[in-house]
């Protein structure tokens, strides 16, 4: 039977990956920029500051209609020649296409431009598996009118075939995108993964990097490329050795444990929350007595569910699974 704290840390990896994305993003947005979009990049002055625009954001996005997207950024930079410009950085992780990708990209863009007389370059950033998937624009066309919005998008799963380039790379986001390519590759491999996040995080190390450069990364590894429980434990012994080798403690004992007890503190409730978001970016809004029933829940209908819904794409696989799933 499936642990429960293994469960858990899935709904929290699938639940929240977009904000560690958010996060890695905005304490390195000019590496981000000169990493993945090298072009808009050289149009920016890194001489002076740019502005994180979440409050113009939520204005444009709070009648989207799949809500708040953690991991998207509205960043207010300014070009070579003086002028003020606008980028929307979309970050997608969702595990199979969208349809109604490209149409979201083009009403965020107009919606910037409609609200704040302001044009946007649009940017997305691909963490999707499907290799043929690769959406860069939204058109329509009529007799007596014409529209083709393009933006800017990169496949992370391009680097699969470039990943010596990335091992050479002292960008951190040569590191993030590895860490992304080692967790979809490992999937059902957890040893596999422990060799590969214990070999990042010491990379880190071997890098030369600053301890708070250390700290922010090993946090985006550690997120994402989650643990069974007892390979959890196997690899924190073998990480304070190998820091204790290295007369470095940048990430401490204490830190660790305090981060476990948080992360265990209303554990159950926290299972439903994270399962009721995970449904409504899945199926879309759920109603009252929708909810109440999934918070009616055992927690080894919970465990079942949090691995059926992955692969729901419409309100009525929930509503099979609750019909097959009777005492629900």
């Amino acid at each position: 039977m499936t642990n429960i704290s293994d469960v858990y840390d899935g709904l929290r990896l699938r639940a929240d990956f977009d904000s560690s994305w958010k996060e890695i993003i905005e304490a390195y947005f000019p590496q981000a920029m000169h990493f993945f979009f090298p072009e808009t990049s050289a149009l920016i002055d890194w001489e002076r500051p740019y502005e994180f625009l979440d409050k113009e954001f939520q204005q444009i996005a709070r009648e989207a209609e799949q809500g708040k997207r953690y991991a998207d950024q509205l960043v207010k930079v300014w070009q070579t020649q003086g002028e003020e410009l606008w980028l929307l950085i979309h970050v997608e992780i969702q595990r199979q296409k969208e349809d109604n990708f490209s149409k979201r990209m083009f009403t965020y863009n107009f919606r910037i431009f409609d609200r704040f007389d302001r044009p946007a370059i649009s940017l997305a950033i691909l963490c999707d598996p499907n290799r043929e998937w690769r959406p860069s624009n939204y058109s329509y066309n009529y007799p007596n009118t014409r529209l083709t919005f393009e933006f800017g998008s990169i496949k992370l799963l391009d680097y699969e075939n470039r990943f010596h380039e990335l091992e050479n790379s002292d960008n951190p986001f040569a590191t993030v995108v590895m860490a992304h390519l080692k967790t979809q590759q490992t999937r059902s491999s957890p040893e596999q993964r422990k060799i590969w996040k214990f070999s990042l995080i010491r990379r880190l190390y071997d890098l030369g990097l600053e301890e708070q450069d250390i700290r922010n990364l090993y946090r985006f590894i550690d997120w994402v490329m989650i643990l069974p429980k007892a390979l959890k434990n196997q690899f924190w012994e073998e990480f304070k050795q190998f820091e204790q080798e290295r007369t470095m403690r940048y990430v401490t004992t204490g830190e660790r444990i305090g981060y476990e007890r948080g992360k265990q503190e209303g554990e159950q409730e926290g299972e439903q929350r994270l399962i009721l978001r995970l449904l409504k970016r899945r199926v879309g809004e759920l109603s009252p007595e929708l909810q109440e029933r999934i918070k009616s829940l055992s927690l080894n209908q919970l465990e079942n569910l949090a691995e059926a819904l992955l692969d729901f794409t419409a309100m009525e696989d929930l509503l099979n699974w609750l019909r097959t799933n009777k005492s629900a």
